[in-house]
């Protein structure tokens, strides 16, 4: 097993894949179905997931996409079937917005002890031709598991969850976590932000799948998170520029 990732196993057919050793702190997550898995994200791309993936799963995998940013699509090159929010998508198929030395600088800014077959003179920005888009609402089926697209935009215009109502799992992305929430870059929106977290707040969510960080995350933080967009909201400070707002379990960046 490759020793750059971390796997732990959530149930018997649902793992998170994580990248600890580097300050990201990034999780994927394999959702096994009977007719086919999905993997989603792929991580920062510094070694091969798929090797993972293939010793948890013999059945075809598709790639689900949360958010296009670089910490979610690394390793995506692996892969033959992206989805992705329609949303996004550009940001696979006609480039990253970002130029590759500033997300070489995010990757690199803290010591880090990388795999031995890494090279970051050699890393690049996944890109791709051809995409599946995705939209709200749609459902993926696994084969008696059901995950459903909620479209989430603010940290990305296209960001999506994805909900499996049965177990009640929510694989939240960059939206919910233990952590900084980001809404203060220029391609982000902190009001749409505020807006998907009580989106989700009507679901019933029996476990929180986050992209980074801790993997203990409480339910109950997704309230405690929209109350305090709202509080913010309400002294007119959802506006990018005003900083970070500070919470118990997490905070907010605008």
């Amino acid at each position: 097993m490759d020793n750059w990732f971390t796997v732990e196993k959530i149930d018997s057919h649902t793992f998170a894949i994580s990248e600890y050793k580097h300050w990201e702190k990034a999780h994927s997550y394999l959702v096994i179905g009977e007719k086919k898995a999905a993997l989603i994200d792929t991580g920062l791309g510094v070694s091969n997931i798929k090797n993972v993936v293939s010793n948890l799963t013999d059945l075809s995998v598709i790639v689900i996409t949360t958010h296009a940013h670089w910490d979610h699509i690394g390793g995506h090159k692996y892969f033959d079937k992206i989805y992705v929010h329609e949303k996004d998508a550009k940001c696979l198929t006609d480039g990253f917005p970002i130029p590759l030395s500033m997300v070489k600088a995010n990757l690199l800014k803290e010591p880090c002890d990388f795999p031995k077959e890494f090279d970051a003179k050699n890393y690049n920005i996944f890109q791709c031709r051809n995409v599946y888009k995705i939209n709200d609402n749609d459902i993926i089926d696994l084969g008696k598991r059901k995950l459903k697209v909620i479209h989430t935009p603010g940290h990305s215009e296209g960001h999506i969850c994805l909900y499996e109502e049965k177990t009640g799992y929510l694989f939240s992305g960059d939206l919910i976590y233990k952590g900084t929430l980001d809404a203060f870059y220029p391609s982000t929106n902190p009001f749409d932000f505020m807006n998907s977290v009580k989106k989700v707040e009507k679901l019933n969510v029996k476990r929180i799948m986050p992209a980074h960080y801790s993997l203990d995350v409480p339910i109950s933080i997704i309230k405690e998170i929209s109350i305090a967009f709202s509080e913010i909201y309400s002294k007119g400070d959802l506006v990018q520029g005003k900083g970070i707002f500070k919470y118990k379990n997490f905070n907010i960046h605008i």
